[in-house]
């Protein structure tokens, strides 16, 4: 036996799931079944150091967050994302993801995994694509075997969980064409295996060699996410028959994975009106088999640039609120430039707040018991048991101190018409 799946299927309690099952607090043998049914995937590479803050996502969970960090060939600087990286752990990520495309990405991910105290995530074919424009080439010109070569050396060097854009296949490709896009492929990962299609005639490797795909992540017991190559880049272009045919392919891979005995989730929409979150949430996992969802926002509008990690926590509560397991954030720097520290702050920051939201809404218990905490002390204007429960207190912290309003009993903007005041003094 290799993976935390197949010891589930046989109802053994591994170390793993045993220190995730206290840290979520939850029973084990509960959890034991939502792994077991593939409901729920720990990912954590058998390769990773143990003092890996370890994780659950999926159903009955909080809800998990992950921050992207990595170089591009415009801007590479490792010091630079080794402080991102710090920071998106310090600020309560749960995840992140190296997608380095500048530098050194091999010796960068190796530095990233050996500093993280969080799980790691990549994109493979990123670095099969560098590889190749290094030597005047683009992907059309990919052998697959060098991409099975990549997965299995970052499999090797204990990344966690990889995202495989398996589902881009001539098939769901056909639906791309037969309905105009306004913003066509947006995923970076789409893009590359389209270009590939469409300039060799052949299909997707990772979708006709699936099995060896499953072979690599069962020795290592590496968690796929199946990356949403077609996923709609405005709200225009949302819910169409491309991103659809791509999630009916989704579904049948994450069959396969169990069967082999591989933990799998599912990555879902990108760009989304509210109105269309819950439908498109439910309607993928029916489809997926009930296997964990990770979600980039989704982004409710297509004009706040530069306040994107707003639009996208708004359709992160929506979706995690509906099913959604696994947000990835947003960052102020979406769509403009590469994030840098700040960026990667707020960004952290208001995916949590769209999580604990959700989790609320979904009725975990230490959602609902941190929010009572912050009532009873708001209430007794106990101002620093409040700040001690809040998801970031740092802010509330700062405010406060800026005005004195003479009494530590209230603030400036009621001052002793605070409200509560009134109420808990009238007899």
């Amino acid at each position: 036996m290799s993976t935390q799946l197949q010891y589930a299927r046989l109802g053994e309690i591994t170390e793993v799931m045993q220190m995730v099952a206290d840290a979520e607090e939850v029973e084990q043998q509960w959890l034991i079944n939502e792994v077991a049914a593939g409901r729920c995937v720990i990912p954590f590479n058998k390769n990773r150091n143990k003092k890996c803050k370890l994780v659950a996502i999926g159903n009955g969970l909080s809800t998990k967050i992950n921050a992207n960090i990595g170089t591009s060939p415009m801007h590479c600087d490792v010091e630079e994302e080794l402080d991102k990286l710090h920071t998106a752990i310090n600020y309560g990520a749960d995840a992140v993801m190296d997608l380095s495309t500048g530098g050194n990405i091999r010796a960068i991910r190796r530095k990233i995994l050996s500093e993280s105290d969080v799980i790691v995530g990549t994109v493979p074919i990123y670095a099969v694509e560098i590889d190749l424009e290094r030597k005047g080439k683009d992907i059309s010109c990919m052998d697959p075997e060098a991409l099975f070569a990549e997965i299995e050396e970052q499999a090797a060097d204990g990344v966690d969980f990889m995202t495989l854009h398996c589902a881009v296949t001539k098939r769901s490709l056909s639906f791309l064409r037969q309905n105009a896009r306004k913003t066509g492929i947006v995923s970076r990962g789409g893009a590359l295996l389209y270009r590939y299609i469409e300039n060799t005639g052949k299909d997707n490797p990772l979708y006709e060699q699936f099995d060896r795909i499953l072979d690599i992540c069962y020795r290592h017991d590496v968690t796929i996410s199946l990356g949403d190559g077609l996923r709609p880049g405005c709200a225009s272009d949302a819910s169409d028959s491309a991103q659809i045919a791509e999630v009916l392919v989704q579904g049948e891979l994450v069959e396969r994975a169990r069967a082999k005995g591989v933990q799998v989730m599912v990555e879902g929409p990108g760009h989304m009106p509210v109105d269309q979150i819950a439908f498109n949430i439910q309607l993928i996992k029916h489809i997926c088999r009930g296997a964990p969802l990770y979600v980039l926002g989704p982004l409710v509008t297509d004009a706040a640039a530069g306040y994107d990690h707003i639009a996208g926590a708004i359709g992160g509560t929506i979706a995690a609120a509906s099913g959604a397991d696994f947000l990835c954030y947003l960052t102020p720097a979406e769509h403009v430039s590469l994030p840098d520290a700040d960026d990667v702050r707020e960004g952290v920051i208001a995916s949590r707040i769209a999580a604990h939201a959700a989790d609320v809404a979904k009725r975990i218990p230490r959602a609902i018991h941190r929010n009572n905490l912050v009532s009873d002390a708001r209430f007794k204007l106990n101002w620093e048991e409040m700040f001690s429960s809040l998801l970031e207190p740092g802010k509330a912290r700062y405010k406060k101190s800026l005005q004195n309003t003479g009494s530590e009993e209230f603030c400036t903007m009621c001052g002793q018409l605070c409200a509560m005041k009134i109420y808990r003094e009238t007899k």
